[in-house]
């Protein structure tokens, strides 16, 4: 499934919450037990997203042309955060990673229903993944 087509899944879930955003996080904290977790072994400093309120940690691995993402938190909203993007990028080439527009988060309104600091750590957990599939398309 390409990109495009996870964010368009992504939208028709959400959408099916209308303006209940307490259905939304609710299905926000699903996804993030969902998550395929992390192991212990990376759960290091030097994989701790910066600038999130809640520790985030994110392993990046590159196989067979296509970037895979693991990753935790001490938060349960910010798990569904990070399951969100692990669920929309993970599995895709560095370039389609680099590329993708990710309109889906203002499509559903998340940003907008984040306190900024929550918002603020969605933005680093994405630059993150970018930086890192930018890493792997510029050794290839």
């Amino acid at each position: 499934m390409s990109i495009e087509e996870t964010e368009t899944e992504i939208k028709e879930e959400f959408a099916l919450f209308g303006d209940d955003w307490e259905g939304k996080y609710e299905h926000l904290i699903d996804l993030g037990k969902s998550l395929p977790l992390i192991a212990d072994s990376y759960k290091t400093e030097d994989r701790l997203i910066k600038g999130c309120q809640s520790k985030v940690w994110l392993h990046t691995h590159l196989e067979n042309g296509k970037v895979f993402f693991s990753a935790d938190s001490d938060a349960i909203i910010t798990k569904g955060m990070v399951a969100l993007m692990v669920r929309v990028l993970s599995g895709h080439t560095p370039s389609e990673i680099v590329e993708a527009k990710l309109g889906f988060i203002d499509q559903i309104g998340l940003k907008e229903h984040l306190s900024p600091t929550r918002a603020n750590g969605l933005v680093n957990m994405i630059k993150q993944m970018k930086l890192d599939a930018l890493a792997y398309q510029l050794k290839a």
